[in-house]
This record gives C-alpha cells, structure tokens and sequence, in this order.
C-alpha cells in the first residue's frame, strides 16, 4: 500500500470513528476531516482541492435538497398527523395492531418522502397513544424498533426514499423503474418476514392488558386532542401533483435526452414551492437541511481522496483475487456492507462501498450487485440505534414523551431496548440481500 493510501485511508476512517462515537460533533468532525484530506492529496499529489469538487456528485445533493423541500409541503398540509390518527382509529387501540398499522404506513410514507420528517409527525400520535394505552416496556422496545426497521426498509424500496438509493439514482447507475422493480419486492418481503416473526413468534403485546373501556376512551381523548386537525388542500394537491409528475418523468423519460433525474427534481419541487409563493419562499429560505448537505459534501470529498489514490481499485482486485468462488466473493461483499454500515452509518458505508461495487458490476450483473449493497445497507442501517439517523431522533422524543407503564415505571427506548429488534432486522434484510442477489445472478 502506497504512503498516500493509508494516510487517506487512515483519515477517512478516523473521521468515520469519531463522527459515529460523537454524533452531536458529527457535523464538525466531517467537514474537518474534508479539509484534512483535500490538504493531504494536494500536498501528496493525489488530486487538487478543485479536482476533488469536480467529482462531488452534485447531481445528488441536488435531488437531496429537492426532495426535503417537497417533504416540507407536505408537513405543511398536515398529511401524516391525519394519517396516524386514522391508522389509530383503525386499530382500535389494540397493541398488535397499532404496531402491524404503524409499521406498514411508515413503510409506504418512507418509500416517497424522508423518513426523518415523517417520523417526527407520526412518531408523537404513537407515543400518545402509548402514554394513553399505559404499555409495557417490552411492547415499547419492540414497536418503536419494528417502526424504525420499517422506515429503513421503505427508504431502500424506491430510488428517493434514502440516500443509498437516491445515490444509485443520481450517478446513473440504476434507472428509476430498474431499481423500483427490483428493490421494492425485495423490501416487502423483509417487512413480511419481519412483521411474521414479531408478530408471531415475539408476540410483544402477550401480557399487556387489553380493556375495551379503556381503548374507547384511548380513541376519544385522541379524537379530541386531535380534532381541529385538518389535511390543507392547498398544500397537499400542489406538492402531490409534483411528486406524482416527477414519478412519471422519472420512469418514462429517458437520460440519453438530456433530461436527468436531478434536474427533473429541481423542476418538480420548484413548480411545487411556485405553486404557493409565500410558503415556497419561506420553506426554500429556512427549511433546506444544511446540516445534511454539507455532511454529504464532506463525505464525498474524503472519499474522493481515497478513490484518487486507488485504494479502492486494490480493494476490488483484493477481492477478486480471494481464493473462494465468484458468488461467494460477492455475499463477503454484501455481508461486509451490512457489518461496515452498522458502524458507520449508511451515509459515509454507502459512499464508499459503491466505488467497489461498480468493479463487481463488471464482472456481475449491474443490478444484482447494485440492489444487493442497497438491501445491505439498510441491513446495516437497522442493526443498531445509532447505524441511522432516525433512531437517535426517536430515542429523543420517547424521551421527551415520559412514558410509563401501569405500575407507574418509567419506559425508555434507549440503545440496548432497540438491540433485539435490530439484530432481528438485521440477520433478516441481511439474508434477503444475499438471497436476491444470487437469485438474480442465477437467473441473469
């Protein structure tokens, strides 16, 4: 290994380290450990500050930005409060089938809008229901962990649902509707497996105590708290109306005509924020996750730095030249994915991983590899609490939330209560990436 690949490597690592072991200093360990790489290449001759921005794939951040604005419509219209109220009338209060109701709706919301945002509306009608229900620390631990397992496998079911996805789309290394087609069965089919084994061999409800009386008035105190809650129209169709336009230039409009994915995000989310001027205008001004984009931009300049310096063209070849079949050298792949991003996180994994899976989509079908690092990914992403951002978000507001069970006891959802349900979700997904991805091989 030359100087100049392990003092990036070296840093990129590091920097992956503290920014997952300080995550309230990730912003500023990130973004350092960018500036300490650009100075490292350009003094090693590596590649130059301007070189390395060259290759930030701009084209992402931009369906990044795009689609977190179109989320803010659609927090705007009220959407997803009115959501979970209904799915709480639908369950009738009843412990198993808020957790089954919950977990299928942030799945599908996951699949079209952040799941950060959608998260952070829903989340508090749970926990209110929770407080109201009176539940018990084991329901809590497994629901709210089922819920983020959920929201990491409707990220990975569509090409804007998570990073990892949008990254594919974005670089072109996936078209919208050849990964839809392909990542969307896949996902539904961990969620069925997932839900199967909680709902069936867990059972988290078993010893909770069910009232009838109880779960009536659980529904009229949220009916009331609840009750002047209304979907804005006004929001809704404008933002609706977009996505559902992009949806469609996405799938039919091919690349090769100039028209490519970000610029009909840019075009989609700005009609949408046109569409009502003063809420456009406020939403692009104060809403636009800057906080995201320049952890991403960090992100992708360090690993610029490393790819520059052709650490990851040895990485590929180190693993083509492992002495174990051509299949089973992909599954060490997959499995190392899923291991690397519940460390790191599926940001800074994603990044990295993609610049060897685009050696192994030589010598492999593209989309096997390409849908099988996604399915990994968001394998990772759900073994522990703090592998996705969503799980210290929901850590927060149960805190906030206070919630205690019938003997008055206080319930928390903290690292070690998600663990479980993660290792769980984890040897599911993780299973499912590697069984679709031979499949897929063996049916090429």
């Amino acid at each position: 290994m030359e100087v100049s690949q392990l003092l990036l490597a070296l840093l990129l690592v590091a920097t992956l380290v503290l920014q997952a072991l300080m995550p309230s200093r990730r912003l500023l360990v990130v973004t350092s450990g960018a500036a300490l790489a650009s100075l490292v290449a350009s003094l090693l001759g590596v590649a130059t500050t301007p070189r390395l921005l060259a290759d930030v794939p701009w084209d992402v951040l931009v369906i990044l930005v795009g689609l977190g604005l179109l989320s803010e419509l659609f927090v705007a219209s009220r959407l997803f409060g009115v959501l979970a109220l209904t799915a709480s009338r639908w369950s009738g209060a009843n412990p198993r089938k808020l957790l089954l109701l919950f977990a299928v709706g942030m799945y599908v919301v996951s699949g079209l809008v952040n799941n950060l945002t959608a998260l952070l509306l829903v989340l508090p009608v749970l926990l209110i229901l929770f407080k109201l229900l009176g539940v018990k620390q084991r329901y809590v631990s497994w629901a709210l962990g089922v819920l983020l397992v959920a929201c990491n496998l409707g990220g990975a079911a569509t090409p804007i649902g998570d990073f990892p996805a949008i990254l594919l789309l974005g670089r072109g290394s996936m078209g919208f509707s050849e990964y839809l087609v392909r990542a969307a069965p896949a996902t539904a089919v961990a969620l069925g497996l997932l839900l199967g084994v909680v709902l069936v061999g867990v059972r988290p409800e078993r010893g909770q105590e069910q009232s009838p009386l109880a779960a009536r008035l659980t529904l009229k105190t949220m009916e009331g708290l609840y009750r002047n809650v209304r979907v804005d129209g006004r929001q809704l169709v404008p933002a609706a109306v977009a996505l559902g336009g992009m949806l469609v230039a996405w799938v039919t409009v091919p690349t090769t005509s100039g028209v490519t994915p970000e610029l009909i995000c840019w075009v989609g989310a700005g009609v949408a924020l046109l569409a009502s001027p003063a809420l456009g205008e406020r939403i692009a001004r104060t809403r636009v996750d800057v906080e995201a984009v320049l952890f991403l931009l960090s992100l992708f300049v360090m690993v610029g730095a490393v790819r520059r310096s052709g650490l990851f063209s040895a990485a590929a070849r180190a693993l083509s030249e492992l002495p174990i079949p051509p299949m089973a050298q992909l599954t060490v792949f997959l499995l190392s994915a899923g291991i690397l991003t519940g460390l790191f996180s599926a940001g800074p994994s994603m990044a990295a991983l993609l610049e060897v899976a685009e050696s192994l989509a030589e010598r492999f079908p593209p989309h096997a590899v390409y849908v099988g690092l996604a399915l990994s990914v968001c394998a990772g992403s759900s073994l522990f609490l703090t592998a996705a951002t969503s799980g210290p978000l929901a850590q927060a507001l149960t805190e906030r939330a206070g919630l205690r069970d019938e003997e008055g006891k206080p319930v928390r959802f903290g690292f070690f209560d998600f663990l479980a349900t993660g290792l769980t979700g984890f040897c599911i997904i993780q299973a499912v990436a590697v069984g679709w991805c031979l499949v897929a091989v063996s049916w090429n």
